[in-house]
């Protein structure tokens, strides 16, 4: 039997006791401290960080966003100019450990207030295989060591951190605190509804394994009861070894697999060779580490999210 968490939203106190050693700031912001049109400046790491700021900030807030559409952004190598907009922002939003560069850049940097997301919800580490059936525990750890930051693909954990960079922005700027407030509450209950169509739409399928190309889904499968096979581990350059192919087949055998999810950003190349060898078909999931017009499926994270949600309910076989 699967063994699904609790569903609630962490209440803002909580949240803001937990992730109150992530913000650094030095006193209130004033208009003096902010961009010549009044706004907040807010670099971003990468898109789910820019979603959160521009659902939040609302009209109070520039958000630039230091990972261009299309880039991957494990690979994104921070230039001089980007580091000039660091130093010339009020806030920067990133996610500790999975851009080296933007840490190290945002370390360096002056800035006045520095948001790490991963301090805003709990982190666990994943390895090529997480599940959420009832082991006692609620992860695999196989090839990985690391915390897995793949902490935007559960809408529960993605709404904790929504209400901790909330309570940052009113701290950074008080003066529309109010507002901010306002805005994080529609985002989690935006985020709310969401994990309820996962929560109803994948509770009774076929199968609950899913095959991805990297495993950045390992929240998102604890969170609904699913397990998820990655053929590469957390980075999604690594390759596979002959012998976790060959695990791959005979796990999708076993468990009804008929499809291997790819992602838009990374090479679909080994995604479909094994899906060709075991007669498998191919999806795309979506990571959603940044919006592609014309590849993504979807204008945003919810858009793109609902059609993740779609795609696992015709490969798992929803009943």
């Amino acid at each position: 039997m699967n063994v699904r968490r609790s569903r609630k939203l962490i209440p803002v106190a909580a949240v803001t006791a937990l992730g109150i050693g992530a913000l650094t700031a030095c006193g209130s912001s004033s208009a003096d401290d902010k961009g010549s049109d009044g706004k907040l400046s807010v670099v971003a790491s990468f898109y789910p960080m820019q979603y959160l700021a521009e659902q939040i900030g609302g009209d109070h807030v520039d958000v630039t966003n230091l990972t261009e559409p299309g880039q991957e952004p494990h690979d994104l190598e921070v230039s001089a100019q980007q580091r000039g907009q660091l130093e010339e922002s009020d806030v920067a939003l990133y996610l500790k450990g999975l851009q080296p560069s933007v840490d190290e850049a945002i370390d360096q940097s002056g800035i006045k207030t520095k948001i790490d997301a991963g301090t805003l919800t709990s982190l666990e580490k994943h390895g090529n295989e997480v599940d959420g059936h009832d082991h006692g525990h609620g992860e695999e750890t196989h090839d990985e060591d690391a915390a897995d930051p793949h902490i935007w693909l559960d809408p529960v954990k993605y709404a904790e951190v929504a209400e901790g960079v909330g309570k940052a922005l009113e701290k950074a700027d008080p003066d529309h605190a109010a507002t901010y407030k306002k805005n994080t509450e529609a985002l989690t209950g935006k985020l709310g509804e969401l994990d309820a169509k996962f929560e109803k739409r994948l509770k009774d399928t076929k199968t609950t394994t899913f095959i991805t190309t990297h495993a950045a889904f390992g929240y998102l499968a604890e969170r609904y009861g699913l397990t998820e096979e990655a053929i590469s581990g957390l980075d999604p350059e690594s390759e596979p070894s002959a012998a976790r192919v060959k695990e791959l087949q005979k796990t999708a055998k076993a468990d009804g697999v008929g499809t291997v999810f790819y992602e838009t950003l990374v090479s679909d190349k080994t995604a479909k060779t094994l899906a060709g060898d075991a007669h498998l078909k191919t999806d795309v999931l979506d990571p959603i580490e940044g919006i592609t017009p014309g590849k993504s499926k979807g204008k945003d994270y919810i858009q793109v999210m609902e059609s993740n949600l779609a795609a696992l309910e015709k490969a798992l076989g929803t009943k």
